[in-house]
């Protein structure tokens, strides 16, 4: 009995257990289900409040996942079956999509992911807030893409200026600070007085109606269209004098006459020339300065005779004298002898001559021809043709007597004097000056100043000292001065790390055969190039070129300020220059040059001053038609090319000799609008 009592209790107790396994089983199986077949309420036990703070009894919270689905299918690797041919070619016929390819690997330098240089790679981006901002109409413009940020210049294009505008000059015609002047007794209302930064030019000045593309030279020596000097005055003033007449309704008519030669400047030269042999017109003498022009007959026949002359004349009761001039393709600039130095540098001239132009020399001890006297050339001549040189009435007579009497204390020599014309020249070093008596006057000017420092420079009631070394009285004859060193070379204030010689060598070479390139590719003889100007000269090797490719033109150099002083070099050579400041005007008349050059000049005048300040500038000077070629680095040229659009001019941007990878360019430009 207790060996079965026992048995059922075995039993009893292994019924328990199994029974016990099947319920923890059955129950393990319901809640695994109840977990994975899309149930979502896992529930978690927290002692902490809703509020976040501690509470004494428990509370149940829902889980954070609550209506969540999670592919857990997506987490696991699988490895890829590998390819056979058959699913290679599902591959190529499109039944299945291809893997996306890798990223493109984007190169934002020149040296690639392997560490070597590159010339394959794109710009990165760049902070929009360092851009330019511009003034005169010019905004910067962002264009936004759904796969891109583009950023572009956009200029607002100028318009134009008032009919009234059509001849104005902005530092000559500035009314309201001619007002403002103390005094205009010595002239003061014809020199320079630019308009305040930011008060200038900010339009295109119109040509007048019905002008036309000029008459080429040597036509235009003769005669030039009415339409585009539409002026009538100095014919009714000078047409008895054989300045100017009228040819028909469309024309003006030059016979070659001026107010002392009325027969003609062929014939006045020639008695120049037999007056004093040594004046050798084309050889010893090649640079000359006429004060108060004319309409530049003078100069136009020195032409034909191997001679450049820089034709001067205020903008005054005959104001457009100097535009007829220009006009007629003779070089001009309007100036004056008033308070301040010409922008001429030193012994810049062979010959000064001022034939009837109105000028007192004598006035305030003599300061205007002390101004002559410092652009004359050691040895040079100065040759007056005036009523006191020939009349003798007592007035005149006197003022003839005071001329002598200046000249002697300038230790000139009276040379001729015949008919109405007297010629003197100056001494070839200061000698003369060192042996005049003590005290007088004149005296020589202090050691320190600097007669080639002339950019807004008052006039000096003193001599200027010709250098102890004889600079500037030693050039050769023409055309030899022309590609010889001159001994000025020397003393212009250059960084120079090989001799200047060579340097100035090299320039004249790089010049020549650039524009032999432009000669031979860009059919330059088949341009009306007549009046030139180039922008940034330096020691003139570009106008050098030009006479050396026996281009019919003639080219004003211009020096800026921002640079070195070198006019003395450019007038040794044989060639005429001006100094100037380009974040000002130039004083010219509107629509008076062909052709604008300018090399390196806006990458380094950006830093003073608006581009499109300059380029409207160049487009007041420039003719309808003409061109401008700007010669500058990479970086200036979007900027000049979207200014060039916004003015109406035709702009393409070439590569230089060097080729695509060079950080210069050309902007060759025409002038479509009038």
């Amino acid at each position: 009995m207790k060996l079965l009592g026992h048995v059922d209790s075995l039993k009893s107790q292994t019924s328990i257990k199994f029974a016990a396994f099947i319920f923890i089983s059955v129950a393990s199986f319901y809640l695994g289900k109840h977990w994975s077949d899309g149930s979502r309420q896992l529930i978690f036990f927290s002692r902490q409040s809703p509020s976040g703070t501690t509470s004494s009894s428990s509370s149940i919270a829902l889980s954070p996942n609550l209506n969540k689905e999670f592919n857990v299918s997506a987490l696991i690797d699988t490895p890829e079956p590998p390819r056979s041919a058959k699913s290679e070619g599902k591959w190529a016929s499109g039944s299945l999509k291809a893997p996306p390819p890798p990223p493109e690997f984007k190169i934002y330098g020149i040296v690639d992911e392997n560490g070597t240089m590159s010339d394959k790679f794109e710009i990165g981006e760049f902070d929009t807030d360092l851009v330019e901002k511009w003034d005169n109409g010019t905004e910067v413009e962002a264009e936004t893409g759904k796969e891109e940020v583009r950023s572009t210049f956009r200029v607002k294009k100028f318009g134009f200026c008032g009919e009234n505008m059509r001849e104005y000059i902005p530092c000559l015609d500035n009314v309201e600070a001619i007002k403002r002047l103390k005094s205009t007794e010595r002239g003061e209302r014809f020199e320079r007085h630019c308009p305040e930064k930011g008060k200038g030019l900010n339009c295109l000045v119109p040509a007048p109606k019905g002008y036309c593309p000029p008459i080429p030279w040597p036509r235009s020596r003769d005669e030039v269209w009415f339409n585009n000097v539409p002026h009538t005055r100095l014919v009714e003033d000078k047409g008895g004098q054989n300045w100017i007449s009228r040819k028909g309704k469309d024309k003006f008519k030059f016979p070659g006459g001026g107010t002392q030669f009325i027969h003609g400047a062929d014939q006045y030269l020639n008695q120049i020339s037999k007056m004093v042999p040594d004046i050798t017109f084309g050889h010893h003498i090649r640079v000359v300065l006429d004060v108060g022009c004319g309409v530049a007959s003078f100069g136009a026949y020195l032409m034909s005779r191997n001679v450049i002359t820089m034709s001067v004349a205020p903008k005054d009761v005959h104001e457009n004298q100097i535009q007829f001039a220009l006009e007629r393709g003779v070089p001009a600039m309007v100036a004056a002898f008033a308070t301040r130095r010409l922008l001429y540098p030193s012994q810049a001239f062979d010959l000064i001559h001022c034939s009837r132009c109105r000028i007192n020399w004598t006035r305030d001890d003599g300061i205007l021809l002390l101004e002559v006297n410092r652009m004359l050339r050691a040895g040079g001549y100065f040759a007056w043709a005036a009523q006191p040189v020939y009349k003798h009435e007592e007035a005149l007579e006197e003022q003839w007597e005071e001329m002598l009497n200046l000249t002697t204390r300038l230790c000139w020599n009276l040379v001729k004097k015949e008919g109405y014309i007297a010629i003197w020249q100056k001494p070839l070093d200061n000698s003369c000056y060192l042996s005049r008596e003590a005290g007088t006057s004149p005296p020589l000017c202090d050691q320190d100043d600097d007669p080639d420092n002339v950019w807004y420079v008052d006039l000096k009631a003193c001599i200027s000292r010709l250098p102890e070394n004889g600079y500037g009285a030693n050039v050769a004859p023409w055309p030899a001065r022309l590609q010889i060193p001159p001994d000025r070379l020397q003393s212009i204030q250059i960084d120079s790390y090989i001799a200047r010689k060579e340097l100035f060598r090299a320039e004249s070479k790089y010049w020549n055969e650039i524009v032999d390139s432009y000669v031979r590719a860009l059919h330059w003889k088949k341009f009306q190039l007549r009046n030139v100007l180039d922008m940034r000269a330096s020691f003139g090797g570009f106008a050098a070129a030009i006479i050396e490719n026996q281009l019919d033109a003639w080219v004003l150099n211009v020096v800026p300020i921002s640079g070195p002083n070198t006019l003395p070099v450019i007038y040794d050579r044989g060639l005429i220059g001006v100094m100037h400041d380009w974040c000002e005007p130039f004083d010219t008349y509107p629509r008076t040059y062909d052709f604008l050059h300018a090399a390196g000049l806006f990458s380094i005048e950006r830093k003073r001053c608006n581009m499109s300040t300059i380029m409207l500038e160049m487009d007041r000077i420039l003719r309808p038609g003409g061109r401008v070629y700007i010669r500058d680095s990479l970086d200036v040229m979007d900027e000049l090319e979207d200014i060039a659009k916004a003015m109406g001019w035709r702009p393409t941007l070439r590569d230089t000799s060097e080729g695509p990878h060079a950080s210069y360019r050309i902007l060759t430009c025409d002038k479509r609008h009038g």
